[in-house]
């Protein structure tokens, strides 16, 4: 071999191994940036309209990975009492053609209390969720038929103990975030707004997506997941707090509507200044803002 072909293999393998090592490096970044997306929307519900109004530009998992979708017809039209408060006329309900069945699957791939998997047949009849806070009680008008999978599972995970003595590791306020909400469902959660992997905790298994064309208004409760996932939804859920979500649009696992204890929600925090600021949340960078005065789930039950 010449001097210049040693010349030319060296500088193709150098080349090689250059290649190699940024592909490497890519992985790592993306493993990274996943886990704190996770804490930021999925915990946080993409609040990147903050910095430039632009909701989850970028896409957080491999789509071509997520979970079977339930087998149940999850169509739903949002309708304009979304925003008041009002639970939406049921009169449209899905038109079913057999039994549902819902699919869990198993994921460890971020902290997690894993009790079991849930039932894959749910109970069709729930009409009401009511949690009991330390600071007040709420009850939601479930939308069973359209989001029949999402509350099977919490209602699984309520008989489990799973979310009783839970602090609600995220409450934000428009003046801090530019949306309103409260966020709970981490079993890891610290809510001390320090912790910098609260809202990365799950129940330790993902279910796809229902009911999701409802605009976040005043008053609907949804399922959280990370930013443009799929299929991503867990334990995780949150309660809309005021029409600023409305500029969030819809996309998120709609369970059902505040019909009861809205004041006690809003009277959680009225400004920034009733919050444990987490400047990383803000950004995108990992933790989330917690509410000074604890807000802790006591029991979850349904009816």
């Amino acid at each position: 071999m010449s001097g210049d072909d040693r010349q030319n293999e060296e500088d193709r393998q150098s080349e090689l191994a250059r290649a190699h090592k940024e592909r490497q490096a890519k992985r790592a970044a993306e493993q990274t940036g996943n886990a704190r997306r996770n804490t930021f929307i999925g915990a946080g519900v993409a609040v990147v309209l903050v910095a430039g109004g632009i909701f989850a530009a970028t896409t957080l998992v491999n789509r071509d990975a997520v979970p079977e979708p339930v087998a149940a017809d999850s169509s739903a039209s949002p309708s304009a009492s979304a925003s008041t408060g009002v639970l939406p006329d049921p009169s449209p309900s899905p038109t079913r053609t057999g039994p549902v069945s819902c699919t869990y699957k198993r994921d460890d791939t971020v902290p997690n209390k894993f009790v079991g998997l849930p039932p894959k047949k749910p109970n069709m009849k729930w009409k009401k969720m009511t949690i009991a806070l330390n600071q007040g009680t709420v009850v939601v008008d479930l939308m069973t038929d359209a989001a029949p999978c999402a509350i099977n599972s919490i209602n699984f995970l309520s008989k489990k103990k799973f979310y009783d003595d839970m602090k609600c590791h995220r409450l934000v306020t428009p003046d801090v975030s530019g949306v309103h909400m409260l966020q709970c469902g981490d079993p890891q959660a610290k809510a001390d707004g320090k912790n910098p992997t609260d809202g990365q905790g799950t129940a330790g298994y993902v279910y796809g997506d229902e009911n999701i064309d409802i605009p976040l208004g005043k008053g609907v409760v949804f399922m959280t997941q990370p930013g443009e996932a799929a299929g991503q939804n867990n334990s995780q859920f949150a309660f809309s707090l005021s029409d600023e979500n409305l500029q969030i649009g819809a996309g998120y696992s709609v369970i059902g509507m505040v019909s009861e204890g809205m004041d006690t929600l809003l009277g959680l925090a009225r400004s920034g200044q009733d919050l444990i600021v987490n400047e990383a949340d803000i950004t995108g960078d990992g933790g989330t803002t917690a509410p000074k005065n604890p807000v802790i789930i006591k029991k979850i039950t349904f009816s």
